[in-house]
């Protein structure tokens, strides 16, 4: 049970910032982001010689770009997964999300063309390198977590925040919410159950029977909702400073934080009467 909680009818969020957290207390990719596979190498070349992954694509979306990379039918990266040893942390279970690393990686070398195995490998491997080492090891004990859970706010954070100058304080709301125990309310998660990707959420969306539902679920996720890289990893072991328990994105380049719920509504307001009147700002 939460005390003064706004009613259902207030909660109206976006991914990525722009309506996050609208709603206190109604009790994880993200987002899918809407980039084309992207490839390196001379443009009068026959095949790519580079897959490059961004940062916040889900492990899906990875999968399909393997999958064109490589010219393999479709589906056949995501059929491999359990014939493969990737060296995932037990957290995990099996599921790489979040361990296929944004990187470019080579589809030749030593001569030996690259397979969808031998390409997940790498990204999990990469993952390890980063997220082994100490500093992101002591950041995730200094906050009270592991590196699998911090890896899962790192993916929230990668969805969420309009810009890299908002990561750390997107990584301190999240913080901030479970440290009071409130739930996070973040359309990133809702969006990756349901295997899309929106800019609102409706009420209706808020009541889906799943774990990554964190309108109805309390704490994280169960598993990261996409692959987050270096700068949002960073922002989850080392958040701002901060009492900020809502974010909206007014207009790009206008992100705001407060801990005052009256206050925040009033910047929904705003962000609503300027998306009336600019809709592709918001877009």
């Amino acid at each position: 049970m939460y005390f003064n909680t706004p009613p259902r009818s207030t909660i109206r969020l976006t991914r990525r910032g722009r309506m996050a957290l609208i709603a206190a207390g109604a009790v994880v990719a993200g987002t899918a982001v809407a980039v084309p596979l992207l490839v390196m190498g001379e443009e009068e070349a026959a095949r790519p010689t580079s897959l490059v992954i961004p940062e916040g694509w889900r492990a899906s979306q990875v999968y399909a770009a393997v999958d064109k990379a490589l010219a393999l039918p479709s589906g056949t990266t995501k059929k491999s997964l359990g014939k493969l040893d990737l060296k995932l942390p037990n957290d995990a279970d099996g599921n790489p999300e979040g361990y296929l690393f944004p990187a470019t990686y080579p589809l030749e070398r030593n001569g030996k063309k690259a397979t969808s195995d031998s390409l997940l490998s790498a990204m999990v491997d990469t993952a390890n390198k980063k997220f082994g080492g100490a500093p992101i090891a002591a950041g995730a004990q200094r906050n009270a977590m592991n590196v699998y859970q911090a890896v899962t706010i790192a993916s929230i954070v990668q969805a969420e925040a309009a810009t890299k100058a908002d990561m750390g304080k997107v990584a301190r709301v999240i913080f901030n919410r479970l440290e009071r125990g409130m739930p996070l309310q973040m359309d990133s998660t809702i969006n990756y159950a349901l295997k899309r990707s929106t800019l609102r959420t409706t009420e209706a969306d808020t009541r889906i029977e799943s774990p990554y539902n964190s309108y109805q679920r309390m704490g994280l996720p169960p598993t990261p909702i996409d692959n987050p890289g270096d700068d949002a990893m960073r922002a989850a072991i080392g958040p701002s400073a901060g009492d900020w328990l809502y974010f909206v994105t007014v207009k790009p380049g206008d992100t705001r934080f407060t801990a005052d719920y009256t206050e925040h509504q009033r910047n929904v307001a705003e962000f609503n009467a300027h998306r009336k009147a600019s809709p592709k700002a918001t877009g």
